[in-house]
């Protein structure tokens, strides 16, 4: 697995009350959702970056109050279309 560095200032780290391994976990969890969102990567892949199984990665996305499931309304339309 890779392993990518993050430089953090000391006074980022302590405003936001986090230990660095607590902000690694938030970091890949911002990112698996900032790349579920945009469709770049699948639920599974994204529930995988990070770090959690498929029903965590939903129920955290709830608590982010993010969408679940996507949408693609040009593709909806379409399928309501052809009935």
């Amino acid at each position: 697995m890779a392993h990518v560095d993050v430089v953090v200032p000391d006074a980022a780290l302590a405003s936001l009350r986090y230990r660095p391994e607590e902000l690694g976990r938030e970091v890949q969890l911002a990112i698996a959702v900032q790349w579920y969102q945009q469709g770049r990567v699948s639920q599974e892949w994204a529930a995988e970056i990070a770090g959690l199984d498929r029903t965590d990665f939903l129920l955290a996305l709830a608590r982010l109050e993010r969408d679940s499931f996507l949408v693609d309304f040009k593709d909806l339309d379409c399928e309501l279309a052809r009935g």
